[in-house]
């Protein structure tokens, strides 16, 4: 059926845009878009149906007439949507759309009670504009939008559900992708972890056994009662017998200990490291005799039974090291660094010096620590001396350019290995806590220096010029020492006139 549009052509125009004057001239007998059937069902009537329902409705229809007026469609009654119902059967029939769309118009048994119907027959109220007035056009694409429209929307839920499942399974896949990237991430690091692990406990554990294979052992220990703190006899032996590069013109056979030091580790306080000096005068037997020579005339226990006594604490562990080893020590560090203020050529030690610190090769330590003719303070200032050589090569020894230098590491432990001596309950963890003590107790924050003594020339025939120590002070000292309660700094009679 074709409406008046004002020349558009209704067909080319989408229903929502077509003028409202073309709605206002539509036949009464569209049904309002609400009252559509559902699902698209299209129920056709036939030509009788529509006469016997005209013919029930044509008083209805003719009292309808007498109001001057037609009533809005979806506020029509019975009687007249049949009469209109009568009149509309040969347009019906060319036009199924309209028929079923009439067929399937909703009764309205309260249709026009008490209201007025002033606006003229098939004339709409602009201010409610039905749906279904939109679809002015019976078009082929109408119609399937119709169609589609009266169809049951889908369930939202399930569309909805149907989306969050698919981003859940499109983020659960990054996340379980995720996952096993941080879990191999986390084995590779564990991996690593354990490889460096497992490389350090082998290193440490072949470097112990390698300390511990070389290590030369010998009786030196005592039966003597514990004491707290822990006790380290460090000996530096003097063997002249071609080993090492001395320039002096004493010619002695054997051995002497011309290096004694007594180093202390208290269970709490400052470390410390003490020199007994090599002339000190002592009495093994009824015999007099200087402390240097003890070791080789009555026994190696014998001289640490002496320190025993001199300093009251029991030696747990003995370290000698000899004179020509350390020559080699220093050479394989690259030379230490040493300090004297002095200038010095002495022919007795072949030092050849001048004032100021220098980096000292192997021979020149070896010099540096024999030397005390050319010392006003002779055998004390040749202790401090040695103090300073040990302290220089296990700072250098310790350092992170020799530490990260595998080749090095190795020959200043060869070298080490071969100069050194030990107690027979010494193991390379013993030897490990004596350097660290030693470097504290050489530190800032350490005790360093010399025992006690009464007289420094003190004279006894058959032994010659000898040190007399004071025993009532070194006995007081050790005492503190090994509490933890002496202060940093220096001790000894050079220090106190100092």
């Amino acid at each position: 059926m074709m409406q008046e549009s004002g020349g558009a052509d209704p067909q080319n125009n989408p229903p929502s845009f077509i003028p409202a004057g073309a709605r206002r001239t539509r036949p009464s007998g569209q049904v309002p878009r609400s009252y559509a059937p559902a699902n698209g069902a299209r129920t056709r009537h036939s030509a009788s149906d529509h006469a016997n329902l005209a013919s029930h409705t044509a008083s209805a229809a003719g009292a309808s007439s007498t109001t001057g007026g037609a009533i809005p469609p979806s506020f029509s009654p019975n009687a007249s949507r049949a009469g209109r119902l009568a009149g509309s059967q040969t347009s019906t029939k060319a036009d199924p759309v309209h028929a079923s769309q009439s067929s399937m118009a909703p009764s309205s048994r309260s249709g026009t009670r008490g209201m007025p119907n002033s606006q003229p027959d098939g004339a709409m109220p602009r201010s409610i504009p039905p749906a279904a007035a939109r679809r002015s056009s019976s078009s082929a694409s109408n119609i399937a939008r119709v169609r589609q429209a009266s169809l049951p929307a889908a369930k939202p839920q399930a569309s909805l559900k149907q989306a969050s499942a698919t981003i859940g399974r499109g983020y659960g896949s990054l996340s379980s992708a995720a996952t096993p990237r941080k879990r191999h991430a986390a084995r590779i690091t564990a991996c690593a972890i354990a490889v460096l692990l497992a490389t350090l406990v082998l290193s440490v554990f072949g470097a112990w056994n390698w300390v511990n294979g070389r290590l030369t052992k010998t009786d030196w220990l005592t039966d003597a009662a514990d004491t707290p703190a822990q006790t380290w006899l460090i000996l530096g032996s003097d063997e002249r017998d071609g080993s090492t590069q001395y320039g002096g013109v004493e010619d002695i056979s054997g051995f002497r200990t011309d290096t004694i030091l007594v180093l202390i580790k208290p269970k709490s306080g400052p470390s410390s490291l003490i020199s007994i000096p090599r002339d000190s005068l002592i009495n093994i037997d009824d015999q007099y005799m200087k402390i240097n020579a003890v070791a080789q005339l009555v026994s190696k226990q014998s001289l640490v039974s002496t320190v025993e006594q001199i300093s009251g604490q029991k030696i747990d562990h003995v370290a000698q090291v000899k004179f020509g080893g350390l020559q080699n020590v220093v050479d394989a560090l690259g030379g230490v660094e040493l300090c004297y203020d002095q200038d010095v050529q002495d022919a007795y030690s072949g030092l050849d010096w001048k004032a100021g610190c220098h980096t000292a090769n192997g021979a020149t330590a070896l010099s540096f620590s024999r030397m005390r003719y050319a010392d006003v303070q002779g055998d004390f200032g040749r202790n401090a001396r040695q103090r300073q050589v040990i302290s220089a090569i296990v700072k250098k020894a310790s350092s992170a350019s020799t530490l990260t230098n595998p080749s090095k590491v190795f020959k200043v432990a060869d070298a080490s290995m071969n100069a050194l001596t030990v107690d027979e309950k010494a193991t390379p963890f013993t030897l490990l806590s004596m350097a660290l003590a030693f470097k504290d107790a050489t530190g800032s924050s350490g005790i360093s220096g010399s025992v006690y003594w009464s007289d420094p020339d003190y004279y006894v025939d058959g032994v010659g010029s000898s040190v007399l120590l004071d025993d009532t002070k070194n006995t007081e000292l050790f005492k503190e020492l090994a509490s933890g309660t002496h202060k940093a700094g220096q001790v000894g009679n050079l220090a106190d006139n100092s």
